[in-house]
């Protein structure tokens, strides 16, 4: 038997279903969001019309709200803050404190500052030669099956880069003035033309190479004859086809692309070419390695004019273009020696015999040393012959055979023969051209 305390089972049960009842919400309905006043339960006297039993199992439905974070906690979480190292919900407290709490938010500008100084922002363009590298790494695992010649990689890689910098530029960079500068006889010479005008001048030059290579002349069929650089562009200039805006960039871009993509067809037979240049010629590999060289340091002016930096090229190629000025340093030193502005020469020197040299020196990425023939282009050079000795960094060299700077003005080490220095940097000089 039980006692009258206990009652039973039953009894026990009813009284359990009657307080879940009080304490515990039934299922939530679309019109609980509301806001509605509360519903109050009604008692009932008779037990089974009692609410229905919920199990003590079931749980809320809406978790209790987190309590706010004191300001110890928010001060604390100012380090994580300024290094973006805070959840959203972190950030989101964070932020919202500042907007109240001064001291916090002076803190948090200082400790931004001193990350800003730990962390350097990047600029978010690609990296000039990140094409040339990946074209590197990925030609490094799979060969192509018709790669670029060597001595065509210079002017593919500089005029992927040039083309980088064009990418972005608006209406009004393509109008921005540009001064290009080169050396003529005894002084420097420029000319005032635009961003779009310069681009013109290398379709036209670039144009030379395609015409040797069997392509259409971008200047059309009413292209001067036997014009060089200078006349090619002013016709180009001053043509209907060039109306000064960005338009003149796609054929620029499309004519590069059509002379490396011809030339690693035609394989080694193309080194066999010359590319008329008007007063003079080239062979086609060296003409690809001048006008990479052209490429880049117009690239350098657009640069200049837009505020933009511009770094050189790589240390391979600025050799490639440096041993092309020096192999050309005789030949023009005989030319300026006929029209009277270079010193006479001491003495006839056979071609194949040793002659006075000069013995050039270029230091820093892309440097190394050339001996320079002086009486004649035919001589050989040769060290016991030396007569004067000049020491260049190799972007000064560069600035030089660009008509940049004059010779007068370029940081020169230098030893010896003081006239035969003299003739050698203005030939250097006069490497330069519109």
């Amino acid at each position: 038997m039980t006692g009258p305390s206990e009652g039973t089972p039953d009894d026990a049960h009813e009284r359990a279903g009657k307080n879940s009842a009080a304490r515990i919400p039934g299922p939530r309905a679309a019109g609980d969001d509301l806001d509605a006043p509360p519903v109050l339960p009604v008692e009932s006297a008779d037990p089974a019309e009692a609410a229905p039993a919920v199990s003590s199992a079931v749980p809320s439905a809406l978790p209790d709200p987190e309590p706010p974070r004191t300001h110890g906690v928010l001060k604390s979480l100012l380090g994580a803050w300024a290094l973006a190292a805070c959840s959203t919900e972190e950030t989101r407290a964070v932020e919202d404190h500042l907007t109240e709490c001064a001291p916090c938010a002076e803190e948090a500008l200082r400790l931004r500052d001193a990350v800003g100084l730990l962390h350097p922002e990047e600029t978010l363009d690609l990296k000039p030669l990140l094409r040339s590298r990946v074209l590197e790494d990925c030609l490094g695992k799979r060969p192509a099956r018709i790669p670029v010649p060597v001595w065509a990689s210079p002017y593919d890689t500089e005029t992927a880069r040039l083309d980088a910098l064009l990418r972005d530029f608006g209406e009004a960079e393509w109008d921005t003035p540009v001064r290009l500068k080169w050396f003529e006889e005894e002084a420097r010479r420029t000319r005032r033309t635009t961003v779009a005008g310069v681009i013109g001048h290398l379709l036209t030059v670039d144009g030379l190479v395609a015409t040797a290579l069997g392509l259409d002349d971008p200047l059309g069929p009413l292209a001067p004859r036997g014009a060089g650089p200078e006349g090619r562009t002013e016709h180009f200039w001053d043509s209907e086809a060039y109306d000064g805006t960005r338009a003149v960039r796609e054929p620029w871009r499309e004519q590069g692309h059509t002379l490396v993509r011809t030339v690693s067809f035609a394989g080694r037979g193309a080194t066999e070419l010359a590319v008329d240049y008007g007063g003079f010629a080239l062979p086609l590999a060296d003409a690809f390695l001048e006008r990479a060289f052209e490429c880049w340091v117009h690239a350098w002016d657009i640069a200049e004019a837009v505020d933009y930096p511009y770094g050189p090229p790589s240390g391979p190629h600025l050799h490639g273009m440096i041993d092309l000025a020096a192999r050309l340093l005789p030949g023009v030193l005989a030319v300026r020696r006929r029209s009277g502005l270079a010193a006479p020469p001491h003495g006839l020197v056979a071609a194949g015999a040793p002659g006075r040299t000069l013995h050039l020196e270029i230091e820093g990425a892309g440097g190394g040393t050339w001996d320079i023939a002086l009486d004649s282009p035919a001589a050989r050079p040769s060290r016991e012959h030396t007569v004067a000795e000049v020491a260049l960094d190799g972007l000064e060299f560069c600035q030089l055979a660009a008509g940049h700077i004059s010779p007068q003005d370029a940081a020169v080490g230098q030893t010896g023969d003081r006239e035969a220095i003299r003739d050698v940097l203005f030939a250097a000089a006069s490497l330069s051209r519109l």
